[in-house]
């Protein structure tokens, strides 16, 4: 019986891909780099660590990796916070709730930093809910490294194969089907372009989703 859910955040709980999208463009503009959609989009799911190295690695940039995450990250915030038509996936509120209440340990685990994920969690009070934050730049590697998933697994209440993890990015299922845990895939718009071949499952819509549908989806 399934007993903790790990969520993952951007894309999943909340469509803050779109901001990180226009916040990207601004500071590559300041940078005086292209960088092109293809290569943008292999970066889902990975920490701002490993993007910003393999970006400085590409472009031959003289700034330190921290510098521009840091960069990244103020504006980020300054968007997030300017941003009003900014909401929840439709249903997964409800979703969370309902595993809540059901009894479900809830855990989130995403490669954005901490900041980033209390900033999140308090603008849409989802700190009741959920036992757990897990962030990508406690770990060298990224997602589709599992270690994240593994360490969020650790804090779980039960085994690791009473864990489900819910993704929406190619990095993130490979990385939770590399720590050995079954993988619902949600395939909202920001989820558009990722493969999702790989989960277990795939739902467009977390209103497709409650407490009794998963309970026992790996028994």
């Amino acid at each position: 019986m399934v007993k903790t859910v790990i969520f993952d955040m951007d894309g999943v709980l909340v469509d803050t891909e779109p901001v990180h999208y226009d916040v990207s463009l601004l500071q590559f503009k300041d940078l005086d780099i292209t960088v092109p959609d293809e290569m943008y989009h292999t970066f889902t799911g990975n920490s701002n660590k490993m993007i910003y190295q393999k970006i400085k690695d590409n472009f031959q940039l003289a700034h330190e990796v921290e510098e521009l995450i840091e960069a990244k990250n103020k504006l980020f915030l300054d968007a997030f916070d300017k941003k009003e038509d900014l909401y929840l996936m439709p249903g997964v509120k409800e979703l969370i709730i309902d595993l809540y209440n059901n009894g479900i340990q809830l855990i989130v685990a995403s490669s954005s930093e901490m900041a980033i994920i209390n900033k999140v969690f308090e603008r849409f009070d989802l700190n009741p809910y959920f036992t757990h934050k897990v962030s990508g730049e406690d770990f060298p590697e990224s997602k589709p490294n599992p270690a994240i998933f593994i360490k969020a697994a650790s804090y779980s209440k039960a085994p690791i194969h009473e864990c489900i993890v819910i993704e929406d990015s190619t990095n993130g299922i490979t990385a939770a089907k590399a720590a050995g845990i079954f993988c619902i895939a949600y395939k909202g718009e920001s989820g558009k372009g990722q493969d999702q071949s790989k989960a277990d499952m795939v739902i467009t819509d977390f209103r497709d989703l409650n407490f009794e549908k998963i309970k026992n989806i790996n028994a």
